[in-house]
């Protein structure tokens, strides 16, 4: 027992040497070797000294004790996040404090705005971080949409962060029969982002990259080469653009100023956690929009503001395989979807083998014309063109899973539906069916067909000939010899034509004749 209590008071004896402060002087004869063979010259060697003599010293602060700490805390809520990650320049200009008083007198305005993009600006917020852009772009769907998903400009860009048809389809977003991803949240933020990125790398300034988002490129490079041709400035405020990329990004800096300081301006933004909102769960195969919904347990509008892409009441799995739902909905989507042993979609796809009439293609698929116009959006007086995809109900032999060529590429192309009316003519002298066909604008095997003909047949000056001609068409179609000499002596121009108007898929003027 002597012996350890001897080897414990040995071993604090060796700390409390190992705690002293080395002085200014050379080690003495009672110091043993250094711990290291091949000690840094430039530290001296650590001593066993147990000499009374050494004395203990307070430690010295460190050089990095008067330095901030960095605080680990998450943001509190998103908007603390957003402003953490401010990184563009400010532009200060009377515009600005115009739009910031725009919308200081319309708080209602500023909280329903922001009240709708609960739903979006975490994923945003997240996409922004990971990519290293300023956080502060989380906001330009304020000025593009209102975030509203559904959002239609007039000049047609779609989706909450308006993308035209050309640009979307530049940047991979589908557009066909069944989805838009103009609209999608999670491929338009995607796309969005990579433009921006985009114009940034082509102009080097965010200011002309949101001019460019706005106008276009093409157009923001024009300007700046002539501001150069003529010796002028060349930043955002220098160029000379329309009134709508002149105020664009005054709005978003207004918006910015107001979420960086909502007191000042007197506005209340509402309490958006940060956290994420939505979760991406995966569908095992078609299923209807009403029923997805229903298995989440979430409002049908609220499911259409997370997944608002989808344009018919079913998403295709083929071309959709994810959807978005509230992040506490998504467990209990999963488990009722699990105990759920019927049919999950009622509707399918169907492509028209050839050009027909609405009602021609529902009685092919076994519903009313009714039913089939109101599901795919098909105006009154519209043929439905060869190739095209409907939605139709799931029976029969339709009730299967659309395939991934259709989900991906599916188009509804319409024809308008010509009105015709019958009308008789006569042959000139010199007429031949070539010169009837190029004088009422039809082809030649039309006109054989009509009056079972052959196509090379000759005409008798005076022989009575039955075309179909569009309204239009029979109204400004060019006289005949006869017809000229009619309205000299006062005659009618046609030996007969019937009143009753006749549509283009009328059985005489559709020919199942090989062309």
């Amino acid at each position: 027992m002597k012996l350890i209590t001897a080897a414990c008071l040995a071993g604090l004896l060796w700390l409390t040497g190992c705690a002293t402060a080395p002085g200014p002087a050379s080690p003495t004869a009672n110091d043993t070797a250094p711990l290291h063979s091949t000690p840094n010259a430039n530290r001296p060697a650590m001593s066993l000294s147990l000499s009374p003599q050494h004395t203990l010293q307070p430690i010295a602060p460190s050089p990095w004790s008067s330095r901030p700490v960095a605080t680990t805390a998450a943001p509190a809520d998103i908007w603390q996040r957003i402003r953490a990650g401010y990184a563009m320049p400010d532009l200060n200009s009377d515009l600005v404090r115009d739009r910031e008083q725009w919308y200081t007198t319309r708080p209602d305005y500023i909280f329903r705005m922001t009240e709708r993009s609960r739903k979006y600006l975490f994923h945003i917020v997240e996409e922004l971080e990971r990519r290293g852009m300023p956080t502060e772009l989380a906001l330009l769907p304020y000025i593009e949409s209102a975030f509203n998903p559904q959002a239609v400009s007039s000049a047609k860009a779609a989706g909450m962060w308006q993308f035209m048809p050309a640009t979307g389809t530049t940047f991979d977003l589908k557009q066909n029969v069944f989805r838009d991803d103009r609209r999608d949240v999670l491929a338009s933020t995607r796309a969005a982002l990579d433009y921006l990125q985009k114009l940034y790398n082509l102009f080097g300034d965010w200011h002309l990259a949101l001019a460019a988002y706005n106008w276009g490129e093409g157009n923001v490079g024009k300007a700046i080469a002539r501001n150069q041709k003529q010796g002028l400035g060349t930043g955002y405020l220098d160029l000379s653009m329309p009134n709508e990329t002149r105020y664009y990004v005054p709005k978003f800096q207004a918006v910015k100023n107001i979420v960086a300081n909502p007191e000042l301006f007197r506005a209340e933004l509402p309490d958006i956690p940060n956290h994420p909102y939505f979760e991406t769960v995966d569908i095992p195969g078609d299923i209807d929009v009403a029923l997805a919904a229903k298995l989440a347990d979430v409002p049908l509008a609220d499911f259409k503001a997370l997944n608002p892409s989808v344009h018919r009441p079913v998403i295709l799995a083929a071309g959709t395989p994810q959807i978005l739902l509230p992040w506490d909905n998504a467990t209990i989507f999963k488990r009722n979807l699990d105990a759920y042993h019927e049919r999950l979609a009622s509707w399918t796809a169907w492509t028209a083998p050839s050009t027909m009439s609405v009602a021609a293609a529902a009685q092919r698929v076994g519903m009313s014309e009714y039913d089939l116009r109101n599901i795919n959006n098909i105006p009154p007086r519209m043929l439905i063109k060869a190739g095209s995809a409907l939605i139709v109900s799931r029976q029969g032999s339709l009730d299967n899973d659309v395939t991934g060529r259709v989900a991906e590429t599916g188009q509804l192309n319409l024809a308008p539906e010509i009105v015709t009316r019958r009308t008789t003519v006569k042959a000139g002298r010199k007429d031949t069916l070539v010169s009837i066909a190029q004088r009422y604008k039809v082809s030649i095997s039309q006109v054989a067909d009509w009056n079972d003909l052959k196509s090379g047949a000759s005409l008798k000056p005076g022989q009575s000939l039955v075309l179909f001609l569009p309204v239009s068409a029979r109204s400004n179609a060019a006289p005949t010899p006869q017809a000229s000499q009619a309205a000299k002596s006062g005659r009618p121009q046609h030996a007969s034509a019937s009143k009753a108007p006749v549509r283009a898929a009328a059985p005489r003027t559709d020919s199942r004749k090989k062309r």
